[in-house]
């Protein structure tokens, strides 16, 4: 009989060479299945009882075969007998304090033997959960899929892509063909959000930023043109002036090094009107100063952009991991450093002072920056706000996990993967990363 059931299972891919793979694996499935629900002493011709006829023999005791429970899995030769364990209070009780410390070391061995073996029942074991990867799926609590990444795109003038050295496999994009390939290949996986950071020529930088909002600039001819291609993509934009400003800071500098608060607000809202005419979908003001959410929401709702989103950078700390990010553009401050504008690492309460400002103001996202490094100020403004969160995880970030796979620290997969993972754990529901396009690939099976 084995034979023969071999012979049925091999005859339909052996003798049908051009049937697809599709066909045969159907059949090959269908032999599969026919082998496992009949023993071994049925034979073909047996004729297939009627639905009535089997609930019949069912009734009568008689229930048909099938296949016996799987054989226990064998422990180690040399594993220890253990009896179902029962459980009891005496672990927490006074008595057995007492008992505990009577014994010397030897004994206190024997007698911990002994109530692990003999005396203790867990009912609770959550390894159970855990024990195979079909239930391990299904009682993940947190999910990530391409829909929740916003790829960050550099761009230059230049025709021609041109790799940044800190950021090894992200490349300064040209505006006109490279920009839309990288969008071509985002899209393929699923990924359907891009924010821009333009690379602007020196000659173009000014002390008041003012090609920030030049409607024929970089990023504004960027903007047109990945509307003109993909009409449905989202389109974040960066609303600061460190890119455009020749001090490198994000705002406008006094001679005194001091940052002009309202001044640097009133160029914000030009610079955000601006992006939003070519056709931004959501405007993220990433300069930390105070009152600009307001500022940008009236600004925008004066010139009829009413449904013009405003990602808020919320809680963005004056960090050491954005180095690779000011190389890529070109944009390191020229003097001093944006402690004055940006938060300090060591404050935690103070993100919900912004929380609350930008949430009055009008945000519509609030963001948290860097990510991995704060991701209890993730969780502070997921459990204090209603609002969707986003995270950026930031170069340093990506660059510190790129490194240490390359020199054989990580498994570059898994570690990307797992960033991510627990940035949205944390509470974000997007998530800014350089890691976009590579992580949905990861997710959609194609790396």
């Amino acid at each position: 009989m084995a034979s023969a059931v071999a012979h049925s299972i091999t005859a339909p891919t052996c003798f049908a060479p051009k049937q697809s793979v599709a066909a045969r694996s159907a059949v090959a499935r269908r032999c599969r299945v026919s082998c496992i629900a009949e023993p071994p002493s049925v034979k073909a011709s047996t004729p297939t009882p009627t639905i009535e006829e089997s609930e019949a023999a069912v009734v009568a005791g008689n229930a048909p075969w099938a296949p016996p429970p799987a054989a226990k899995p064998q422990a180690p030769a040399g594993t220890p007998s253990v009896s179902t364990l029962v459980w009891t209070n005496l672990m927490n009780s006074e008595a057995f304090c007492v008992i505990l410390s009577s014994l010397v070391v030897n004994s206190l061995d024997f007698f911990l033997y002994g109530i692990l073996v003999d005396g203790m029942h867990l009912p609770s074991r959550p390894r159970r959960n855990r024990k195979s990867l079909a239930l391990r799926n299904a009682f993940q609590e947190t999910v990530i899929t391409p829909a929740n990444f916003i790829l960050p795109l550099f761009v230059h003038e230049g025709e021609k892509n041109s790799p940044i050295g800190a950021m090894p496999g992200c490349q300064r994009l040209g505006w006109r063909h490279g920009l839309i390939e990288e969008v071509y290949k985002a899209r393929d996986v699923g990924v359907n959000s891009v924010v821009l950071f333009p690379k602007v020529p020196d000659a173009l930088k000014s002390a008041t930023a003012d090609e920030c909002y030049n409607e024929d600039g970089l990023v504004h001819r960027s903007i047109r043109l990945l509307k003109d291609k993909f009409p449905d993509l989202v389109i974040y934009t960066d609303v600061a002036l460190d890119p455009y400003n020749s001090d490198g800071h994000d705002g406008i500098c006094r001679e005194d090094g001091v940052i002009m608060n309202d001044e640097t607000v009133h160029q914000l809202c030009k610079q955000a009107v601006s992006q939003a005419r070519a056709g931004a979908d959501v405007v993220s003001p990433s300069d930390m100063m105070d009152g600009r959410i307001g500022a940008i929401r009236t600004a925008l709702d004066a010139e009829g952009f009413t449904d013009v989103s405003i990602m808020a950078y919320t809680a963005k700390y004056a960090s050491a991991f954005y180095g690779p990010f000011r190389e890529a553009l070109d944009s390191n401050p020229r003097f001093g450093d944006k402690k004055t504008y940006q938060m300090n690492p060591g404050n935690y309460r103070e993100a919900l002072i912004e929380t609350r400002a930008d949430e009055r103001e009008g945000a519509d996202i609030l963001m948290v920056k860097p990510a991995m490094p704060y991701l209890d100020v993730i969780r502070l403004l997921r459990d204090s706000s209603p609002l969707p969160i986003s995270a950026y995880q930031v170069s340093g970030e990506y660059s510190m996990i790129k490194a240490a796979s390359a020199a054989g620290m990580l498994d570059e997969r898994k570690a990307i993967l797992e960033s991510l993972l627990c940035i949205k754990r944390a509470g974000a529901d997007v998530i800014l990363t350089y890691f976009a396009l590579q992580a949905a690939r990861y997710l959609c099976g194609e790396e």
